[in-house]
């Protein structure tokens, strides 16, 4: 009689081959069917039969004239065989889902502006395909979505560079120009005027990002380079629900990025209108950007590249 531990020693002197073979004979009953299914000659499969049993001390199996059926060892290390390759089997599937771009898991972050525009339907189209994978999207201000890949939280991003952040340590990819839209309510004093300068826009509040942000920055700006003192009326808040909340009870003016505007405008009803404009404001670019030196994972690369092409395109 062997114990726990000498069976042990002796079970893990057996090759895959040997469990495959146990597998296939306790599956198909025939030992020229087994080994035709492992692609082996049927003298080679007896001699690896032979020697498993040799080694354990055990029949595996009991031969007649129709087949071969397991002794209750051979149920047993075939039941575990089975078990054991089908494990092994899944790992090589993972592994090749992983390689494939298929499985696994991507962290990208972005601006409002490019999440609706690029990264939206690029993970929409990666799901189409890997319906398993897990994808993680960061909407942020540009300093915590640099702060995130620096740190390792994500893997790519499509952000600005904050000041004080090292280039060197960066591979920027691709860079877009956002566009800035003025949203008002529907019904709003200025909805219907055409070529609307931003003079136009004194008398009224404003719903914005907080001083420093590159909206604000942008809005500032374009008031001191035509002659006007930037708003004063200010409600500051990065909230798109706060937003739609406080144009439709107001005459407040928003600026958003176009992507964030028109999606504001289709899903409001009706409700929300983008101011035309006589001159056109234009933020700081952002880029796709990613960590030098660092690897990405075969899903969080498929994903960049598709973002990628929608920025090239």
């Amino acid at each position: 009689m062997y114990g726990i531990l000498a069976m042990q020693d002796l079970l893990s002197r057996l090759q895959l081959r040997h469990f495959r073979l146990v597998r296939a004979v306790s599956e198909t009953g025939q030992l020229s069917l087994a080994a035709e299914l492992l692609a082996m000659t049927q003298p080679a499969a007896s001699r690896a039969l032979a020697e498993v049993e040799r080694l354990l001390g055990q029949r595996l199996f009991a031969r007649h004239p129709k087949g071969m059926t397991p002794t209750p060892e051979g149920e047993v290390l075939a039941r575990h065989a089975a078990e054991l390759l089908g494990g092994l089997d899944l790992a090589a599937e993972e592994i090749a889902s992983f390689r494939q771009g298929r499985s696994g898991r991507a962290r990208v972050g972005a601006v409002t502006g490019a999440a609706l525009e690029y990264v939206m339907p690029s993970v929409r189209a990666l799901k189409a395909q890997a319906p398993e994978a897990e994808i993680r999207v960061d909407v942020a201000p540009s300093t915590e979505l640099m702060a995130g890949l620096m740190n390792g939280e994500l893997d790519f991003v499509l952000c600005r560079v904050p000041p004080g952040t090292d280039p060197r340590r960066l591979e920027i990819l691709r860079g877009r120009v956002e566009h800035l839209s003025f949203l008002v309510r529907h019904g709003h004093p200025l909805a219907q005027v055409v070529a609307v300068p931003l003079s136009a826009l004194e008398p009224y509040s404003f719903i914005m990002q907080a001083p420093g942000m590159p909206i604000r920055e942008a809005v500032d700006q374009a008031h001191v380079a035509a002659g006007l003192r930037p708003p004063r009326d200010v409600v500051d808040t990065a909230s798109v629900l706060m937003v739609i909340a406080y144009l439709g009870s107001s005459n407040a003016v928003s600026p958003a990025a176009r992507e964030v505007a028109d999606l504001l405008r289709q899903t409001s009803g009706g409700g929300i209108a983008a101011l035309d404009m006589k001159d056109a404001l234009t933020l700081s670019p952002y880029h796709l950007i990613r960590r030098r030196g660092r690897q990405l994972t075969p899903l969080a690369q498929r994903l960049i590249d598709l973002v990628l092409d929608r920025l090239r395109a």
